[in-house]
């Protein structure tokens, strides 16, 4: 993950953007609260939402659950002017056809979600 805690950066997810009402209102509300210096980060599922973001200038856009075709719209979008994650729907079968279209991090939710643990024990004596 390209952050080690809540603190790294602030991520607006749809519920937020609900609240909020829009993106832009969203990232202002974000903006007024957060140093210069803290990524802001927003989740869309639409290239709509994808233009929203850049006429926002957010450094970092989330592409959540697009198909290949629909992500590799959104990169020709943003044209270098956002770092792009993909998220959803990434698996070994998956992960070459996100890692094509271009995008910048690749996010594997499996990793924590679906990860077996481990049964460890410790016995004091």
């Amino acid at each position: 993950n390209h952050r080690y805690s809540l603190s790294d950066g602030v991520l607006i997810k749809d519920n937020h953007i609900a609240a909020c009402g829009s993106i832009r209102r969203a990232v202002e509300k974000a903006r007024a609260t957060v140093p210069h210096t803290i990524a802001i980060e927003v989740e869309t599922d639409t290239l709509e939402q994808v233009q929203e973001c850049l006429e926002c200038g957010v450094q970092i856009i989330m592409l959540d659950n697009m198909d290949l075709a629909t992500m590799r719209q959104a990169v020709t979008m943003i044209n270098g002017q956002a770092l792009i994650e993909a998220s959803g729907g990434v698996n070994l079968d998956t992960v070459r056809g996100i890692a094509e279209t271009g995008v910048d991090i690749i996010s594997v939710g499996a990793l924590t979600h679906s990860a077996r643990s481990c049964d460890i024990g410790l016995d004091w004596q």
